[in-house]
Formats: structure tokens, sequence, C-alpha cells
């Protein structure tokens, strides 16, 4: 049975993690047996030993043909692999969509849920502030409405829409295929103290989980916002990260306009599983083409989402 973990590497010790819990409950399994054996037929074997159960107790003694075969001759001889086999299974932790028995990223990733896009659509129901605005601004693509900017302490801000979200309907109205002139002309006639928008979470963009390494770097570089350089090797690389794409999110904090310095203090102080949501530099390019630089750095949302 498939499942969805953070990352590669969550994969990976979840599946090392399985198979040590298999072994160990083969081995209880073994040990069973031959207890059940030493009942019945009142023949005694060494159940600590990984080769008890297996018909050979007569001649697994501490002493065969001149061979120590005693239990602490065996823990020190066998591969390390067959001594962690013995472990007791690892607690289960819940990852989103797998249960998992062991992984790097902790169980409840707050920087995942707050990066997560989900699939399906939301309704958003919104009033406008004293000075009559939602605080947000709209950019057509391919016939679709997204948005483009998220004012900080907004309506829009407050009511979790996030930049690159799409924009359904307004008031009931689909929007597929108007102008960004058109959209705000909607918005800015609509009832003041009732908006409601129907929204698709961020379809441009995507989520990557990434682990860092012990010196506490992400594996990417960055210049202005943008993936221009991936470590050979690093989590970047393994889990998909790729260049030419924005960092609009680092777990679920929107890092639009930000300066790399500030980014790189966000990262510095994340956990070890680090979530960063990334979205095509020439879709980016167009959704912010008509806001100016200086405007996004001051006036975008750049707070960290509730859950």
């Amino acid at each position: 049975m498939s499942g969805f973990y953070p990352s590669l590497e969550d994969l990976e010790v979840d599946h090392l993690a399985r198979a040590q819990n298999n072994a160990a409950q083969a081995v209880a399994s073994i040990s069973a047996s031959a207890a059940a054996q030493e009942q019945a037929y009142g023949v005694k074997s060494d159940s600590s030993s990984l080769y008890s159960g297996l018909g050979l107790e007569e001649f697994l003694t501490d002493d065969f043909m001149g061979l120590d075969v005693s239990s602490q001759a065996m823990a020190a001889q066998l591969p390390q692999e067959l001594a962690v086999a013995c472990m007791a299974p690892a607690p289960v932790s819940t990852l989103p969509g797998q249960q998992a028995i062991a992984s790097i990223t902790p169980k409840n990733d707050l920087g995942m849920q707050r990066a997560e896009i989900k699939q399906g659509v939301r309704k958003v129901v919104l009033a406008k502030d004293g000075s009559g605005k939602l605080g947000l601004a709209a950019k057509s693509i391919d016939k679709g409405v997204f948005v483009s900017f998220v004012w900080r302490d907004s309506a829009a801000s407050l009511g979790g829409i996030r930049f690159g979200d799409q924009i359904l309907s307004i008031d009931g109205e689909n929007v597929a295929g108007w102008t960004e002139k058109q959209v705000h002309k909607k918005l800015d006639k609509a009832n003041p103290a009732c908006i409601t928008l129907i929204l698709r979470d961020r379809p441009w963009c995507r989520t990557v989980t990434t682990v860092k390494d012990s010196t506490n770097h992400v594996g990417f570089t960055y210049k202005r916002g943008e993936i221009n350089n991936i470590v050979k090797d690093s989590s970047a690389a393994r889990n998909g990260l790729l260049i030419h794409h924005m960092l609009v999110e680092v777990n679920g904090q929107n890092v639009v306009g930000v300066k790399d310095e500030e980014i790189q203090k966000i990262f510095a102080a994340s956990p070890r599983s680090v979530t960063v949501t990334i979205l095509p530099t020439f879709v980016y390019k167009h959704l912010i083409q008509k806001v100016g630089s200086s405007l996004i750095k001051k006036y975008m949302d750049h707070s960290v989402p509730e859950l």
C-alpha cells in the first residue's frame, strides 16, 4: 500500500524502520515457537539467540566444534543490521496521508501544515475595511484570475487569502476569462459588508519538504528570491527542488519581496525539516509585473499563517 511522505528521507527512514520491525517480529515468532517446542517435547533452547527455534538446538551449544556460539559471541560477531533487528518496534507517529513508524519530520509538523496546498475549492466571505478596501489585487493568466498581491493586516489577509490563489467566482459570478480591470471593478462595486469569493489554493505553486544538513544548510542557493543553484546530493536535490523557481513561502510564511538576508534568517530559525513553496519564475514575473517591488516589500502580507 502506497502513501505520502514529507520527504525522501522520511520515506527511507520509515522503510528501514519497517524492515527492522518485521525482523524483530520474526525473531519474536521464532522465540515463541522454541518455547512451545520446549514445553511440548522438553527440548530446551536458548531463546535469546537469533538461531533459536530453527531445529538446530542440539547443535547450538556454547561450544560447537570448537567455535564459540554463545549469545554473547553471536551479538559480538553478527552484523550491526541483525543486532538492530532485535530492537523493539519504533513508536508509531502520524504523517499526512501515511502511518509511519519512524520519520525525520516530526508528527504534525507546523511548517508542512501551514504550507499545505489543499485540493478542491473553498469559500471565503469578507467585509471591506473602513476605507472600502479588501486588500487584494488580481492578475489574469490563461483565462484564470489569480491573487497577485495581499496587503498586510487587510480583510483579505485576515481571511486567509494568499499570493497565488485562484479566484473562481465573486458573489456567485464566474470570473473565468475576466481581465484584471473587470475583477477590480466587480470588487469595487460589491456589497462592502459581505463579499463571497470562491478560491482554489495556489494552483501554480507546489511544496517541497527538505531536510537541513548537519551544518544547518538547506541545500540550495537563491538570489532575490529565485532558486539558482542546488547542491549535489543534498536533500533539496533528492526531493526534486528546481532552479528557475521563486521562493513564495517558507514553512507557510510568505517571503515574496523579502530580502535574501531575511529569508536566510527564517531558514536558520526553522526546524530541521523545512517546507518551501515554489512558483515558476515566469509565472511569478507575470503576476507581479504591474506591482512595484517597493510596494511588495513595504505592504505585502508576510505574516505566519494561523492554523
